[in-house]
């Protein structure tokens, strides 16, 4: 069975997302990708006291400046398009109000027929979590399980309650529900966040860098799973973030994915032999507009399933 392919929509501030979600989403369905994705990153500090993904001096990207809405631009999505899933990968979770955000996605997997993917992810950003003012950066991970456990709640049949330190529904009912049940990938590394993904969700949602590192740690989160009992079979979900480059990229310092559509493919293979059930690619900011964008995810689809992927 072929993996499923993912394309990331255009959430940067060169394209117009009025116009340009639609139509990629449309051309993203009939090229042949099976899902949809968007990510989350709420703003971009200045001064950047804290560096990217917390490392003390890393700078930010600049296109951080400007990321469309993840919800919203995952409606417009949602809206142009009839079979594609719609993943967010990854939202960070414990900014949005628990209760708030089961409903939002409960309402968009019932507009489109049952096709919402939940990404969570804990984040990294300080400054995100102070702007957001829900809870403080330092309790992320509580605040993250009890956000699974809303949504499983409110997701569920009625009445829904819940009792828990950020979140208390008394008997209610809550609608839409969900057309199926939703389901939750986590991003996480670490033994902790590993012992999450096991007890608390439907999969794993990793960043592609290192094929014989992912494949190492697919190894172990699949060993934790059958030690701790686990029966639910796990998923993996694999987010690859191209820099597209319209000639082949030559320099010593290139990293994975980043050059030509050929360099990117290539990059692919040795991915999808680790086990994930689907690959999402998300060319971040690299396409000049929404005409390249599908022209190149294009290429990369069609060259991609002739090299077996």
């Amino acid at each position: 069975m072929a993996i499923g392919l993912g394309l990331g929509l255009p959430q940067a501030r060169h394209y117009d997302l009025g116009r340009d979600v639609p139509e990629v989403a449309r051309a993203a369905e009939r090229i042949g990708y099976e899902s949809l994705w968007v990510f989350e990153r709420a703003l971009l500090p200045e001064p950047a006291t804290h560096g990217l993904y917390g490392v003390e001096g890393l700078p930010w990207p600049e296109f951080y400046r400007h990321v469309a809405d993840p919800l919203v631009t995952l409606t417009l999505a949602a809206a142009a398009t009839e079979r594609a899933r719609l993943g967010t990968s990854v939202l960070v979770a414990p900014l949005h109000v628990p209760f708030q955000l089961a409903k939002s996605l409960a309402t968009l997997d019932a507009a489109s027929g049952g096709r919402v993917i939940a990404g969570f992810g804990t984040g990294w950003s300080v400054d995100e979590y102070a702007a957001a003012g829900i809870r403080p950066f330092e309790e992320r991970g509580r605040v993250l399980d009890e956000l699974i456990e809303v949504c499983r709640a409110v997701w569920g049949p009625d009445p829904v309650v819940h009792e828990g330190p950020t979140t208390r529904i008394a008997s209610a009912a809550v609608g839409p529900k969900p057309a199926r049940p939703i389901p939750v990938l986590l991003a996480a590394s670490g033994p902790r966040a590993r012992r999450r993904v096991v007890d608390h969700a439907d999969g794993w949602m990793p960043v592609a860098l290192d094929a014989a590192a992912l494949a190492e740690e697919w190894r172990l989160l699949k060993e934790l799973a059958a030690e701790r009992g686990r029966t639910a079979p796990l998923r993996m979900v694999l987010r690859v973030n191209a820099q597209y480059t319209p000639g082949t990229y030559d320099g010593g310092d290139r990293r994975p994915f980043q050059g030509s559509v050929d360099q990117i493919v290539a990059d692919l293979v040795p991915f999808a032999q680790t086990g994930p059930e689907a690959i999402l690619i998300d060319f971040l900011d690299s396409p000049r507009d929404a005409r390249e964008l599908v022209d190149v995810a294009e290429r990369v689809h069609d060259k991609a399933r002739a090299a077996g992927v």
